[in-house]
């Protein structure tokens, strides 16, 4: 009796469990759009924010070296080219480590990858603060990409255990925000730390910009260790029927990538599309890479030598390019298209680059072209990093994503050092603008000759 009566009240418990879990699908249409509605935009502000600011930092420390070097080249005796080379060496160290990292993140979690990540980079980035000529600086610059690599592809990774595709454009292009807003709040620190900070203690203006710069990923670490948790299952402020949602929602993705042409990561790589998404890639991280590398030179050159009104006039293309980035997002999503959005603003992004040499020395025009070029960029962003998880199933997307970022990450190697090349070789930067200008251009036409994805990914 007693046997049966439990066995009884199993059953009865079940029953409850099951129908809670599925109470996401019960009830009117309406009501179960507001459910999802609910639980994303929960996701978006418990995610959101410490991913962001995790990646602004680290694009900060990064892209710092653009305003240094405005004090650093002279310091130290170094050339445009030199310049060019180091800026692009970060990458190589990227690149190296950034397939093994992503690769490790789906064994250990994040939290623990992305703790590894951060504590190198903040010793990386302060000590550039150390280097006293060409090969110390190469030396930095490689160790900083090597200690960074797998932190972009393994966030893009990391939201693919959190949103489904269908919602994923969004997320993924306020991650990508991180980047113009690194533009706007990198600049002006920059400029402050720049103009003010020379001889305190006898060190250079630049080398305090690299050592407080190093500084907010150590600050940073405490509240990843706390707060950021590997899956949707061990996150303590779900309720139980919203990571139902999330697992339906998510299981649903599986079950309709099951089928997909590049269902390992093996097969992707025998695909032609795999290396035109790649191509679109090398663009954009190009295009990003340059616009700090270069900006404030760019403007210094118009005739504006107050370092700090420097910094106020090089965050207005990033002001542009956030805006541009998450409205480009929203109505990717809308529509449920990457590639043409993608394309579009990839070639106003070229027209920009295309446009600063007829600009001549105006402050005004230089800005408002690089405004373009920068609003264009950014906003290719989120509809383009929302197309790999399109055709790559689950199993290939941690391998495949850390790739296309690899090989995408050999446009930002070469690029800055090919700029600086030709900066010093012609004296003008007119041609290292028109060859960024025509990599975009290259990078639209490969996006767009990937052609559409698969049937189901449309639907959803």
């Amino acid at each position: 009796m007693t046997t049966n009566a439990t066995a009884n009240a199993t059953a009865d418990t079940a029953a409850d469990t099951t129908a809670n879990t599925a109470a996401p699908r019960a009830g009117s249409a309406p009501d179960a759009a507001l459910a999802e509605q609910t639980v994303y935009r929960k996701l978006l502000w418990r995610l959101m924010p410490m991913l962001m600011l995790l990646y602004i930092v680290a694009f900060i420390d990064r892209s710092n070296v653009g305003f240094a070097k405005l004090s650093f080249l002279h310091d130290l005796g170094l050339s445009e080219s030199v310049f060019g080379i180091g800026a692009g060496i970060f990458y190589a160290g990227y690149m190296l480590f950034e397939v093994p990292s992503n690769l490790l993140l789906a064994r250990i979690g994040a939290r623990r990858t992305f703790l590894r990540i951060m504590l190198l980079w903040a010793v990386c980035s302060a000590g550039l603060a150390a280097m006293t000529g060409q090969n110390s600086y190469y030396v930095w610059r490689f160790l900083l990409g090597a200690s960074e690599a797998g932190l972009f592809p393994g966030i893009l990774f990391y939201l693919t255990y959190w949103v489904p595709i269908s919602r994923r454009a969004r997320f993924t292009a306020l991650f990508m925000a991180s980047i113009p807003i690194a533009g706007v709040i990198g600049s002006p620190v920059s400029g402050l730390i720049m103009h003010t900070m020379h001889d305190v203690l006898g060190l250079q203006s630049w080398r305090w910009l690299f050592l407080i710069e190093g500084l907010p990923p150590l600050v940073l670490m405490f509240f990843v260790a706390r707060m950021l948790h590997d899956t949707p299952a061990s996150a303590p402020w779900l309720r139980a029927d919203e990571l139902a949602i999330i697992e339906r929602d998510l299981r649903a993705d599986r079950e309709s990538t099951r089928h997909t042409e590049h269902k390992s990561f093996a097969a992707a790589l025998r695909s032609p599309r795999f290396y035109l998404l790649t191509g679109m890639g090398v663009a954009l991280l190009a295009g990003t890479a340059n616009v700090f590398f270069w900006l404030p030179t760019i403007i210094r050159r118009t005739g504006v030598t107050d370092l700090w009104t420097l910094g106020m006039l090089s965050a207005l293309p990033y002001v542009a390019g956030f805006v541009c980035q998450y409205l480009m997002a929203r109505h990717s999503d809308a529509h449920k298209e990457r590639r043409w959005h993608a394309a579009v603003a990839g070639v106003a992004a070229a027209i920009g680059w295309a446009a600063l040499p007829l600009v001549g020395g105006s402050a005004a025009l230089s800005v408002a072209a690089l405004t373009v070029t920068a609003a264009g960029t950014f906003a290719a962003m989120g509809p383009f990093w929302a197309m790999p998880s399109l055709y790559l199933s689950r199993q290939a997307a941690a391998g495949g994503i850390a790739l296309i970022s690899t090989l995408a990450g050999l446009g930002s190697l070469v690029s800055p050092g090919i700029v600086g090349w030709l900066n010093e070789t012609t004296h003008s930067m007119a041609a290292g603008q028109y060859y960024l200008a025509a990599l975009m251009l290259i990078g639209a036409i490969t996006v767009v000759a990937v052609g559409p994805h698969d049937a189901s990914s449309q639907r959803r």
